[in-house]
């Protein structure tokens, strides 16, 4: 991660963009299994193509958790800086269009915001959108408040 001061450029600026991320089956049978959603429409490929989506679709939250692999990947992230993160919250998140299985995702965070709090601590409002690839409409946007405090404090 870049010093406050040298983030703070960064702010209005275009969004960083990451690699494509494949939201197959098997992933979203893990997700499935992990948060016990098992709806058809995630996970009967067969019953799923008689729906609105014409086959199996990716959990919204599945789509939402994968803003933390795509933070890693941004320059926003803490990584090797002794800071830790923390995933302080969101203030608005909308599934916009549904990601299906076989297609690739990715994200679009920009930093719009950036607050010193004291004590050692930073906070980040992201502007996240996650594109899938193909389509116009993003999958999700949402705007994402993330903390970064220095040393063991808590």
């Amino acid at each position: 991660m870049k010093t406050p001061d040298e983030l703070r450029t960064l702010i209005g600026q275009p969004p960083f963009v990451t690699d494509w991320i494949m939201i197959d089956q098997t992933r979203i049978n893990q997700f499935a299994d992990c948060t016990d959603d098992h709806q058809f429409v995630h996970v009967d490929p067969e019953r799923a193509q008689h729906t609105v989506f014409r086959g199996t679709v990716a959990h919204g939250f599945l789509t939402l958790s994968l803003l933390a692999s795509m933070m890693y990947q941004s320059p926003f992230t803490n990584t090797g800086t002794g800071r830790t993160g923390v995933n302080y919250g969101l203030n608005r998140v909308r599934f916009l269009s549904p990601v299906h299985a076989g297609k690739r995702v990715r994200g679009h965070l920009a930093l719009s915001e950036l607050e010193d709090k004291g004590h050692g601590r930073v906070q980040l409002l992201l502007a996240c959108s996650v594109e899938v690839e193909g389509q116009d409409k993003p999958a999700m946007i949402a705007d994402w408040i993330i903390q970064f405090i220095d040393g063991d404090e808590g």
